[in-house]
Parts: structure tokens; sequence; C-alpha cells
């Protein structure tokens, strides 16, 4: 089978690229733009792909070898050159989802879904570590980067395959995983869910897809749950947890005992050789990465996620935690205009810059810095500044740097975002 990938070089469509290469089937696609990730593509033996995305370019390679399946993600219009060239020439076309279920039952592998509104990646890239730990052979699709694994591989010889199951657009209800490990739960993506009960019943219906569950017991009530036979149930404040777990931050601890208890209910290898294990997990880029000393980058920005990423900020620095703020999407800093009041009261000194903004709803007031300062109760605004990615911040970040302090970057990631300017004028010089 002949897949054709629009986009191969984004986070998502590139590792099942991959995946697709690797499991025997003919891979080519396209880009808008070359790209690191695209060359190291084409070294992994994917080397048929176009620079650009018009419909001369797919006509070539469809006439000289027939596409079967045309892959896409929900970014690309209906518009778009390549998917109406599909439409015109009668290709199946999909988005991801559909694909990996195929691939997944065409080599008769159970996927292990990480689901839940925050630390999906981390607990994936922890699953993903420990199984190579315990040398249990895996397939998988990580959309980060790690030191010790590519971001998608396909093993002959796994029987799982491990994902991040996102709850965005719905996408984890295309799937019927055979083990689920849900990080937690929280309202989140209000476009897609405009309630609460919206998005707990979107959580409800993948647990029934799930063959078994890992999940915590305050999430279990939360969703109101009657029937949990198919679900071990952990208690957050175990003192199992601060017994076992020494990963730094409460989150990492956490996500690491669900990881154990997940991977012990599989394998049914020991708690305390899992733990051994996890405890040695190395982290993955943009999870309180460390740019230069003292300086981190890290993807936090639904309120769970920065107060974790907070917590862990003042393990390392204590009272000296500084923060520079970047919220993804507008949409959101409405979403969580009341929590925005409190969130940052623990940090030293708060800087905000402009929001990332994608996805927005146009009809929302943009929040600029000096606004989202405003929501802030009169003792946080007192210490909270707001600034650009200029030469001005980078000055005043190499300042607490040289005082002592430890400075956070919640980033949105992504071209000309925080994370990438901390990476230019820090990393480089």
């Amino acid at each position: 089978m002949h897949i054709y990938f629009s986009g191969i070089g984004g986070s998502g469509t590139g590792p099942l690229a991959l995946v697709a290469k690797q499991a025997g089937y003919k891979v080519s696609g396209s880009d808008q733009q070359d790209s690191n990730y695209v060359s190291f593509l084409k070294s992994q033996g994917i080397t048929n792909i176009h620079i650009g995305q018009d419909e001369s370019a797919i006509a070539a390679i469809h006439n000289e070898h027939p596409i079967d399946w045309f892959v896409y993600s929900s970014a690309v219009p209906q518009t778009h050159p390549e998917l109406q060239y599909c439409h015109d020439q009668a290709i199946k076309t999909s988005k991801r989802d559909e694909l990996l279920n195929q691939i997944l039952q065409d080599k008769k592998l159970k996927m292990i879904a990480i689901a839940g509104t925050h630390g999906k990646t981390t607990t994936t890239a922890m699953m993903i570590w420990l199984m190579q730990q315990i040398n249990h052979p895996i397939s998988y699709l990580l959309p980060a980067k790690t030191s010790f694994a590519n971001m998608g591989a396909y093993n002959q010889d796994s029987d799982y395959f491990i994902y991040e199951a996102d709850e965005y657009d719905r996408n984890f209800l295309s799937y019927e995983p055979y083990f689920s490990t849900i990080t937690g739960i929280d309202w989140d993506h209000p476009d897609i869910y405009p309630t609460r009960e919206d998005y707990n019943a979107a959580f409800r219906e993948f647990l029934e897809q799930s063959e078994q569950v890992v999940m915590w017991q305050v999430d279990a009530d939360r969703l109101g749950l009657n029937n949990t036979d198919n679900i071990i149930l952990l208690d957050e404040a175990s003192p199992d947890i601060t017994t076992n777990m020494h990963l730094a931050g409460a989150v990492n601890r956490l996500n690491a005992w669900q990881v154990v208890q997940t991977v012990h209910a599989i394998t049914n290898l020991p708690i305390d050789v899992l733990v051994e294990h996890v405890n040695r997990f190395p982290g993955v880029s943009r999870r309180f990465e460390q740019i230069i000393p003292g300086l981190y980058s890290d993807y936090a920005h639904t309120v769970p996620k920065i107060r974790g990423a907070l917590q862990l900020g003042h393990e390392v620095a204590d009272d000296n935690l500084v923060v520079v703020y970047e919220g993804l999407h507008n949409t959101r800093q409405h979403f969580i205009k009341d929590d925005l009041a409190t969130l940052f009261e623990t940090v030293k000194n708060l800087y905000i810059v402009p929001s990332y903004l994608a996805r927005e709803d146009a009809s929302l007031v943009l929040l600029s810095p000096e606004d989202l300062k405003a929501l802030m109760h009169p003792a946080i605004q007192d210490r909270t500044s707001a600034a650009e990615l200029n030469d001005k911040l980078q000055a005043t970040i190499r300042k607490h740097l040289d005082g002592g302090d430890t400075v956070l970057c919640l980033t949105a990631g992504g071209g000309k975002s925080l994370d990438e300017w901390l990476r230019h004028e820090f990393k480089a010089s």
C-alpha cells in the first residue's frame, strides 16, 4: 500500500509516516517547507518528499506509483490542492487516526493509550522509557524529542503500541485501547467542549471504549463512574508514592506512579523493579527543560499544568523563582481569567509577553500583556511587568540569572514563540 502524507514534516504526521515506513508500507509526502525533521525522514528511507504542496507534484508521484491512501491533518482545509486532487482521482483520504487504526489491525498491535487533560506527553515518554528498560519490544508515537527514543517507531516483535490519545477535536474517541492510563481530568478546549459536562462525557465514552484502565480515584469520582470493574483506581495521597517515587516535581511523581502501575498490570513484573527504572527517567524536551543553567522552558499552558510547573520550579529554586509567561491562545486566556488572579502569587517576579495566537475565536478581544496583568490581584501586579521578546527582556533574564534566581519560561512553542526565542538568544550565545 502506498501512503502519501500531507505535511509530513509536522510533529504529528511525520512520526506516523516513519512508523508506516518501518511497518513495510510505501511512503511519500509533502510539506510547505524543508526542515531538519524532513531531512531525518529522508535519512530513514522516506526519500520521495516534495517541498511545496500543489497538484502537479502529487500528480507526478501518483502517476509513477499510484497512491492508495492520502493522510492529512486537521489543519488542511478542504480547498487544499492535494486533497482536491485526491478527491478527483478517487484516492482514499483520511486524517491520521483512521490510518493508525489500520496499522494496528494489520500488525495485530494492542494500544496502550495515555489520555488526560495534562501530562500526556511526559507520561507517554515515561511509558516508552520503562518498556525499553525492561526490554519489552514496543511500537509507539511520541510527540516530543527525547534522548532515548525517536518520535515514532515500529518494532516487528512488538505486541503493544504506545500512543498519546489527545482529547482535542475528540481524537481519542477514534480508538479502542487495550489499556488506557488517564493522567487527570479537568475542563479544557472550550472550543470543542462548551461545558464541563461535555468534556466529562467524552472521557466517559473513552473509558467505555477501553478494555482496561488506570486512573485516579478523584477522577473516577469526578466522572460519577458506577461500574469500575475494568479500572485500577489509584489514590493521589498514597504514601507509596512519596516513599517510592524520587523524580523532581510532584506531577512527575504522580505520572510515574501511574506508569509503574500500568506496566505492572501488563507484565506482572515486581513494582520495586519498575520503580527503580522509572526513577531514572531522563525527561522530555520542553518539559522543565534547561536551556542554560538556571533558565528553563516548559510547555505548561493550562492551569493545572502551570501549577505543576510552578511546584517543580519552587522545588528547584525555593523562593527565588522568576516566571516569563506566554499564554497559548488568546481564547484560553479568556477561559482562565479567574485563575489568573492568583495563579502566579508565589513567584518572585513575573514577566508577561504577548500570547501565542492560533485557532482563535475572532469574537474575543485580544488580551495584551497589560490586560492580563490587570486581571491579577494588586499584590501580584506590583511585581509583574509587561514585556516583549527583545533585547530588554534578554538583559532582564540575564540579570536575574546573575543574581541567583531561577527563571522559568512558560512557553507555547512553535515558530516565533518564546521557546524559539530563548533557544536563539541563549543557547547560541
